[in-house]
């Protein structure tokens, strides 16, 4: 995981563009300090933008790899990867049953509407069923 092509390539990648952030927002604060009130706001900017730039990188460099075995439902097969601890196949499990549940909700929900489009549908054949009463000025 940290040592594949893909990782090695985020690595340079961050290794460039994090010190480069950093540069701007020293070079926006002397600026600031000069006198530039603009530049007070890209003082802040810089290192949120950095800061970003590392979240982005941590969650490239975990995610889950390509060649890695799917199940039909779309969840990763917690034996796909023995080599994994067992607390991140463990967690693998809970995501897939948390998938399970809310696929079991989705599913009880469009049936749910497929049962309003349907009583909609028997509404709109019978118009004598729904009139309204009509309304005298």
């Amino acid at each position: 995981m940290w040592f594949s092509r893909r990782a090695m390539r985020l690595h340079a990648v961050i290794l460039v563009v994090v010190p480069a952030f950093l540069a701007l927002c020293l070079w926006q604060l002397s600026r600031a300090l000069g006198g530039n009130e603009l530049s007070w706001a890209y003082v802040f900017e810089w290192p949120l933008f950095a800061a970003y730039a590392v979240y982005m990188w941590w969650r490239f460099v975990h995610e889950r790899p390509e060649g890695a075995v799917a199940t039909v439902d779309g969840t990763a097969d917690v034996d796909a990867r023995p080599h994994d601890d067992p607390a991140a196949a463990a967690h693998r499990a809970e995501e897939a049953e948390r998938r399970a549940d809310e696929d079991a909700e989705l599913s009880a929900y469009n049936e749910y509407l497929a049962q309003l489009a349907e009583q909609d549908q028997a509404a709109a054949r019978d118009p004598a069923r729904h009139k309204s009463p009509k309304h005298t000025p």
